[in-house]
This record gives C-alpha cells, sequence and structure tokens, in this order.
C-alpha cells in the first residue's frame, strides 16, 4: 500500500559521460504544495539540481506532473536518455530525451504502475506491471497487452526483471512471495520458488544472469547462483554487523566483476569477491540515525559511492572514506 504522508525520491546515477549525471523522483504529498514533486536532474554529482517535470500539451500551455504519486521509476539499459515513470493511479510517464519532455503512455489508464522494465536487447520491448497483472507492449508504448494475470485478486505484481543474456527469460515478484518465471517473454509462466514474503526487488548480477538476488520486506536477502532452482540466504552477513534484515538496496559494479554493495536502512556493506567477504563503510551519521533509503554506485568506478535519506544526497568519491552532504532539492523524503 502506498501512503500518501510519505514522499519517495529514486535516484538513478546516470555514467554514460565522463561528467556523472542523475535523476531524483518524488511521490506528491498531499499537505504539501506540489511546487517541488515530480522528477529532478544532476549533471554534476548533486551539487545542483532542475526539476524536470514538463509535459507538452496540444494547447501549447506546458503541463507538468509535479504533484503525481509515483510508485517506481528505471532508465532503459542501453540508453540513459530514455526513462519511464510508474505512478500511481495516474498511468507511466516517459521520456526519451533526458527529462526535458515527458509524455504520458496510452492506452493503460490511470492505473498505478508498480514496476517497470525495458528488454535489454530490443528497447521497443516494455513491460510494466500494475495490480495482479503485468502488461507488455512490443511497439514504444504505442499499445499494450495483458502478459500475466494473477488468479488472487489481492495479490500485486511488485517487482519485475529481465535476464540481460538472454531478454526472453522474465523473472516477477508476486505479494505473497511467489518468484514467477518465464522463458518466452511472457507468453507462459512458472512459480520457482515461494519466500512466504513480499518481495521489494529481482536484481540480477550484471556480469552473470544466473547469479540472481530477491530483496523480502522483512526475511532480507537471498541468492540464487543457477537461475532460481536453488536458493540460499545473505542474512547471516548483515547479523554479523549488527544491522537488521531491513534491506534497501543492492547493487552491482558492472565493470568490476565480485564488487557488491548491500545497503540496510542502517549502513552500507561492500563485499570484493561475489559476496563472500563483507566490510562495513563508515557512514557519517550513527547506524541508528543513517537512515538509508537508497543507494547507488557508479558501474564503472566502485569508489564514487552515492546514497540518499529523508533529507539529504551524500556523495563519495574515496569509496566512502570521506562524504559530502547535500540537502535534497525538496521538502519531501529521499529514495
Amino acid at each position: 500500500m502506498f501512503k500518501s504522508k510519505i514522499l519517495i525520491i529514486i535516484i538513478i546515477i546516470f555514467l554514460m559521460t565522463i561528467i556523472t549525471s542523475g535523476c531524483i523522483r518524488v511521490r506528491s504529498d498531499k499537505e504539501k504544495s506540489s511546487v517541488d514533486g515530480g522528477v529532478f536532474k544532476t549533471s554534476n554529482r548533486g551539487d545542483s539540481w532542475q526539476q524536470k517535470v514538463l509535459i507538452p500539451t496540444v494547447s501549447g500551455r506546458p503541463g507538468s506532473f509535479a504533484g503525481v504519486d509515483v510508485a517506481s521509476m528505471i532508465m532503459d539499459p542501453g540508453d540513459n536518455k530514455a526513462i519511464y515513470f510508474g505512478s500511481v493511479a495516474s498511468g507511466l510517464i516517459y521520456t526519451y530525451d533526458g527529462g526535458n519532455n515527458w509524455q504520458l503512455a496510452k492506452g493503460l489508464g490511470k492505473m498505478t504502475i508498480r514496476a517497470v522494465a525495458v528488454d535489454p536487447k530490443s528497447k521497443c520491448i516494455i513491460y510494466i506491471t500494475t495490480g495482479n497483472k503485468v502488461h507488455k507492449s512490443s511497439d514504444c508504448n504505442r499499445s499494450w497487452k495483458q502478459a500475466y494475470y494473477d488468479n488472487d485478486l489481492t495479490a500485486t505484481v511488485d517487482t519485475i526483471a529481465i535476464d540481460h543474456s538472454d531478454s526472453s527469460i522474465i523473472y516477477i515478484g508476486v505479494s505473497r512471495g511467489d518468484i514467477i518465471k518465464s522463458f518466452d517473454r511472457g507468453e507462459s509462466w512458472q512459480t520457482i520458488n515461494r519466500f512466504k514474503d513480499k518481495i521489494n526487488k529481482i536484481i540480477i548480477n550484471p556480469n552473470d544472469s544466473r547469479n540472481i538476488y530477491v530483496v523480502t520486506r522483512k526475511k532480507g536477502v537471498f541468492r540464487s547462483l543457477d537461475g532460481g532452482k536453488s536458493w540460499t540466504d545473505l542474512n547471516e552477513i548483515i547479523k554479523e554487523f549488527k544491522f537488521k534484515l531491513d534491506v534497501r538496496d543492492l547493487v552491482f559494479v558492472k565493470d568490476e566483476p565480485g564488487v557488491i554493495f548491500l545497503a540496510t536502512y542502517y549502513g552500507i556493506l561492500k563485499s570484493n569477491d561475489s559476496g563472500v567477504n563483507w566490510e562495513k563503510i563508515e557512514l557519517i551519521p550513527t547506524e541508528k540515525k543513517a537512515t538509508i533509503n537508497a543507494m547507488a554506485v557508479n558501474p564503472q568506478n566502485s569508489k564514487e559511492i552515492y546514497y540518499v535519506t529523508n533529507t539529504t544526497f551524500y556523495r563519495s568519491l574515496d569509496g566512502g572514506q570521506n562524504w559530502t552532504t547535500i540537502k535534497l532539492p525538496t521538502t519531501r523524503a529521499g529514495w
């Protein structure tokens, strides 16, 4: 359930150029002005931000989605100017020019878009999850068809991931804790595991798509090294560092195979050997006050780390030894 009084920002670091640029997405709070909502973008690693919420209209008077609640946002893995913004009860909003102009996807209506995924080998194939369904477009948002329907009307499909080595393989996570897999781009499905807890994220290792991680709401992180046939958990490692199982993010460094970052609400861990050994990264606040909501790492340089709290954007360019703190460009909490 989305809480109307909690505002969410997601940070996606754009690292296709020498200067890092990034995006923030927020969820509106009806008790606050909608002026500081929507999406914010930085092209200088967070030193300054620009709001990006423009929707051109036929009348010539610009529209805006600054006050629209949001549930998800992702970037096309093959095009950092193509961004998909999944709203709460307002459909799918997307941009193909890095956020300068946005459009509303046709044919979906005012539905809540819980998750979005773009085929890494065919950018016009897009999947969105809404309620107990998955919808698929094969023509760049022009038309949609239903790819999955869950018999449990109370269930929600909360996350989706595509195998980057074989994009016909798709994983979805259902709120009752099931991981469901398709081998044929959503034509048919099979349940491969039941975690009995809400699944918040499915993350596929960018260097080995057989290596899959599942982040649950209360039971921590689970890992499969064989495409979902068998699973082990990383929870003893998290407990060893006296962190609770409130995992917020798991990030791989594509150009440094073996490097993984795991962020809980209370701190960040790093592994240099694919999760065999871990070390804690020292943060500025104490662990009880870290309040980490999400993190990102430069896929070409693991020393460049970012994370965000309810009020502050944190940046380190030396692997976490020193941090720069920047107030968020909004009154709303960060994700």
